[in-house]
């Protein structure tokens, strides 16, 4: 629970507040009484909802199955060029578009139907343009499911050392020198360093749409604008404009060639429920096809369940909800009763090279231990399905953890993901059965 005082937190919501007047006073906005109810979306450069055509979705769909009558839960499908995905799911990330020590085969085997590509690391290498020149990225990795694409920026600026450890989301590689430092944040875009080969990298809105077009995914993502939560209220609000005015630019370069792709808005605000409205106000009257939940989350998970109560009732219900970054079993129990219906997380797979094996309603195992040395007779875990716990008991794989074997990354990771796509299953039939 956050630590912060009370009186702390009623002085920066009248910061926020005051902040927020004066940047519209200072901007002297212009308004006739036809759009006199807009004028606090924002700033008087941000870009009118009239002003954007309409997107054939004909290739995008999302339906509601059911809505739960104990919660804001759903079950529902969201129809993509390259397959259906039931919803609510559990999405796993592949990087540099592969899972690590996981064949994405073997993934869509153990029930994924929705997978995260990131477009920094693929811009960097082996190049958008390459994947462009190999047919895209389902035709260069062989896979017929949808893709999500990010816009890079989540990687740009937690990668650069300017995210505190504690942040709920932080957990990516982080550079103590300048391999990827930020060199400049401007209205045009952002400038960086390539942490493979230290070359200075200009990413602009519109070449981060250009690049994930190149990808070819099924959903893409804006360009952001991801800050600390303890950055200053003024750094917030600055920086949260600008992230509104770049997702703005984004989504009129991806209408001027949709490429039966479908966009999904970023909502931005922290744990600052002033900004978050602001934010949900200004990109929700935009034609988005989708809403993704973005920023910080605070750095506990009651702050994050925090802020999805607060989101939960102003989503529009009639578009698919992405959570961004969570995606620990723990979270998940909490965050589709809000309505969320895709979430995005490395975290399975990633406990799972290091040996922590899921459990469903118990303790997670810790397979390095020496208590498991030998437990020759027991699965991983007892009464799991997965391939792994049928095959191979407790002492065999604490051996390959110890010895350091590939194999050990291989089946803690395939245990992990067949733990999350079952788990959403189950989650789905509790909807459905309105348990949930």
């Amino acid at each position: 629970v956050s630590t912060q005082s009370t009186g702390s937190r009623v002085s920066e919501h009248m910061n926020v507040k005051r902040l927020l007047c004066t940047s519209r006073n200072k901007l002297k906005l212009k308004y006739t009484p036809q759009n006199k109810q807009r004028t606090y979306f924002g700033v008087e450069s941000y870009e009118p909802p009239e002003s954007f055509d309409a997107i054939d979705s004909k290739h995008f769909r999302f339906e509601i199955v059911h809505f739960s009558k104990k919660s804001k839960a759903r079950v529902g499908r969201l129809y993509t060029p390259h397959g259906t995905i039931e919803t609510p799911t559990f999405v796993p990330v592949a990087t540099n578009a592969a899972f690590k020590y996981v064949d994405h085969q073997v993934a869509k085997q153990l029930g994924s139907t929705l997978t995260f590509c990131n477009t920094y690391h693929l811009m960097l290498h082996p190049g958008a343009d390459v994947v462009k020149q190999a047919g895209g990225l389902h035709r260069w990795m062989n896979y017929d499911q949808p893709i999500i694409t990010d816009s890079g920026g989540f990687q740009i600026f937690s990668m650069s050392n300017t995210l505190p450890q504690k942040e709920l989301k932080g957990s990516v590689v982080k550079y103590s020198d300048d391999r990827a430092k930020v060199l400049s944040v401007k209205e045009e875009g952002v400038t960086f360093i390539s942490y493979r080969d230290g070359k200075h990298i200009h990413l602009t809105p519109e070449s981060s749409v250009h690049a994930q077009k190149d990808l070819g995914a099924d959903i893409i993502i804006p360009l952001d604008i991801l800050l600390p939560q303890h950055a200053t209220p003024k750094k917030r609000i600055e920086a949260l404009h600008r992230t509104h005015r770049w997702e703005a630019r984004s989504l009129r370069e991806h209408i001027k060639n949709p490429k039966n792709q479908a966009m999904y808005a970023v909502i931005h605000g922290g744990t600052d429920e002033q900004l978050r409205e602001l934010s949900l106000k200004y990109l929700c009257s935009l034609p988005f096809s989708g809403i993704a939940i973005g920023g910080s989350l605070g750095s506990t998970k009651t702050e994050m369940n925090q802020v999805l109560s607060f989101m939960s009732p102003r989503l529009p219900p009639n578009l698919p909800i992405h959570l961004l970054g969570i995606g620990d079993p723990e979270s998940i129990d909490s965050v589709v009763r809000f309505g969320i219906d895709t979430l995005d997380s490395a975290f399975p797979t990633r406990l799972g090279r290091h040996g922590t094996i899921f459990v469903d309603g118990g303790v997670n195992l810790i397979l390095k231990r020496s208590e498991y040395k030998r437990d020759f007779d027991k699965p991983l875990v007892p009464g799991c399905t997965c391939p792994v716990c049928k095959t191979y008991s407790r002492g065999y794989v604490h051996h390959l953890l110890k010895a350091q074997e590939p194999l050990a990354k291989t089946l803690g990771s395939i245990h992990n993901l067949h733990f999350m796509f079952e788990k959403m299953r189950v989650i789905r039939e509790m909807i459905l059965n309105d348990d949930l």
